[in-house]
């Protein structure tokens, strides 16, 4: 009688194994499957349109303050280092699509060089971000 005696220890003992190895392996999926966006780091008054469209793949902002400043990344950077910048940005994660985010009060010269620049580092496809107007 006393070989078939259950001990209370073993009688709850859950194995929870399994269960931490489905959530580190769902969590290493979200982990490489989320897109990272580069934010241009500052926000600038858009000008308004009336007809706009969503772009779905674009990681890559450049905001073009009215003072002429051009930032890109969260930080201030040259016109002359803007190519540069975005093929940095491009080995990281690559991307077919660039926003322009200038202010609506921006020198069109200013935003006439980063677009240059943007072209130069390889991209073609350029949209401007608008607020619905």
């Amino acid at each position: 009688m006393a070989r078939k005696r259950i001990r209370e220890d073993e009688e709850a003992a859950i194995d929870m194994t399994p269960m931490l190895d489905i959530v580190f392996i769902m969590l290493i999926f979200f982990i490489v499957t989320t897109s990272f966006v580069k934010e241009a780091g500052i926000e600038v008054n858009k000008p308004t349109a009336a007809n706009q469209t969503k772009q779905k793949s674009a990681n890559i902002f450049i905001a073009v303050k009215d003072t002429g400043e051009i930032w890109l990344d969260k930080r201030r950077v040259d016109i002359e280092r803007v190519a540069v910048n975005i093929e940095k940005l491009l080995a990281e994660q690559p991307t077919d699509v660039v926003i322009i985010q200038a202010d609506r009060d921006a020198k069109h010269g200013v935003v006439t060089k980063v677009m240059d620049a943007i072209k130069e580092a390889g991209i073609e496809r350029i949209s401007i971000a608008a607020t619905k107007g």
